[in-house]
């Protein structure tokens, strides 16, 4: 059973990337970090459905766009585990 984990991935760097964009940024707020982030997911979590992204764990735009959202906010959740644990 494959889950598409290398498609969720994908999205969770990208979104990764979008937030440390956000922090880069001349108007860096931190609490627009992740709503960037949930963002952009959605966005990209439609795309993969529609480009037909191999094994992408949705078959209907809503479960992609929920898809996309989990995968954003874990690019945050991720960040926020790193910064806890070396601290």
């Amino acid at each position: 059973m494959d889950f598409g984990i290398a498609s969720v991935a994908a999205v969770t760097v990208i979104c990764y990337l979008v937030g440390l964009v956000v922090k880069a940024s001349p108007w860096n707020n931190d609490k627009y970090i992740p709503i960037a982030c949930g963002l952009v997911g959605g966005a990209l979590g439609v795309a993969a459905l529609y480009l037909g992204l191999p094994d992408f764990p949705a078959e209907d735009p809503l479960t992609a766009v929920a898809v996309g959202i989990v995968s954003g906010l874990a690019a945050t959740g991720v960040d926020q585990a790193v910064r806890q644990i070396t601290r």
